[in-house]
């Protein structure tokens, strides 16, 4: 694959079944979708719900290489949920999960339309999100400048607090 391509930024959650199980399987179904390359994955990280009820969730990020546009990979994204019995309730905004892929970026792409906002909106607003992508890029900076190690003091200082839990590639 073209080393020029752009790289996808996604993150994943659950926090219903054995999560930790479902990033796993997840993240091999990344490693094999069409058009793209896995690039690399962060570790498992445990958080409490943000703006959500439930059990905790297992998050991580992963880097994938693309040769699909950003709403193919959307779908694509969509359809992993979906095999791994990803419901979405009417009217229920973060409901409890089995599988949860989100498109945080696109390369430098910045984008808004009625199904996808790039860079994802409220990524600097989730250590869950935060935590995990500085294990891939320690040095990445959030779109409005500020370094991502900062973004992460500020969110734990608010009160988010999460934990690696291990690997999440065997």
């Amino acid at each position: 694959m073209a080393a020029d391509l752009p790289t996808a930024l996604i993150g994943l959650g659950a926090n219903l079944g054995d999560a930790a199980q479902a990033l796993r399987a997840a993240l091999r179904d990344l490693a094999d979708c069409p058009g793209c390359e896995l690039l690399g994955c962060s570790g498992l990280w445990n958080s409490a719900p943000v703006d959500a009820q439930g059990p905790d969730y297992c998050n991580a990020v992963a880097e994938l290489r693309c040769e699909l546009a950003p709403h193919e990979l959307l779908r694509e994204l969509q359809r992993v949920e979906q095999r791994h019995g990803r419901v979405r309730p009417r009217g229920v905004r973060n409901a409890p999960r089995t599988l949860d892929l989100d498109l945080l970026c696109f390369g430098d792409l910045r984008l808004h339309t009625p199904e996808l906002s790039l860079p994802h909106p409220r990524m600097h607003l989730r250590a869950f999100v935060l935590a995990p992508l500085a294990e891939l890029h320690p040095r990445w900076h959030l779109p409005d400048g500020e370094p991502i190690a900062e973004a992460l003091r500020r969110l734990r200082a608010e009160g988010q607090q999460l934990r690696r839990i291990g690997p999440l590639a065997p």
